[in-house]
């Protein structure tokens, strides 16, 4: 793996905010603008709204969604940024404790089948 993770480098910083804040903000007022015009964008910011910019956010997420996922089809990560993971692995049982587990298992079998031994007739 890689020493750098995407949150260390301030390009993929920078993708990943234009790809998650800037563009559905973007497209949120292009949408407005198409609708209504200049009064129509200016309505969130004068319209009492205590965070005009989550508003946009929340209401350009779908499309930008949608040109992400297109962003995504011509190359992988271009418009849903990979994100960098940890992961971790638990050791193994050693093989003893395979053996000892193994072996009680035999003895519960083992066990079980004298008690059908002894509820079968004798030949």
């Amino acid at each position: 793996m890689a020493a750098d993770s995407a949150s260390d480098n301030p390009l993929d910083q920078l993708r990943l905010s234009l790809m998650q804040d800037v563009l559905p903000v973007g497209l949120a007022m292009f949408e407005r603008a198409r609708q209504g015009g200049p009064g129509r964008v200016a309505e969130v910011f004068t319209g009492g709204s205590s965070d005009p910019i989550a508003e946009l956010r929340q209401e350009g997420e779908p499309v930008a969604r949608d040109v992400r996922e297109q962003l995504d089809s011509v190359s992988p990560g271009l418009g849903n940024p990979v994100m960098p993971v940890s992961v971790s692995v638990e050791e193994p049982n050693t093989a003893a404790d395979e053996r000892d587990d193994l072996n009680l298992a035999l003895q519960r079998i083992e066990h079980r089948l004298d008690a059908l031994r002894r509820l079968l007739p004798a030949d």
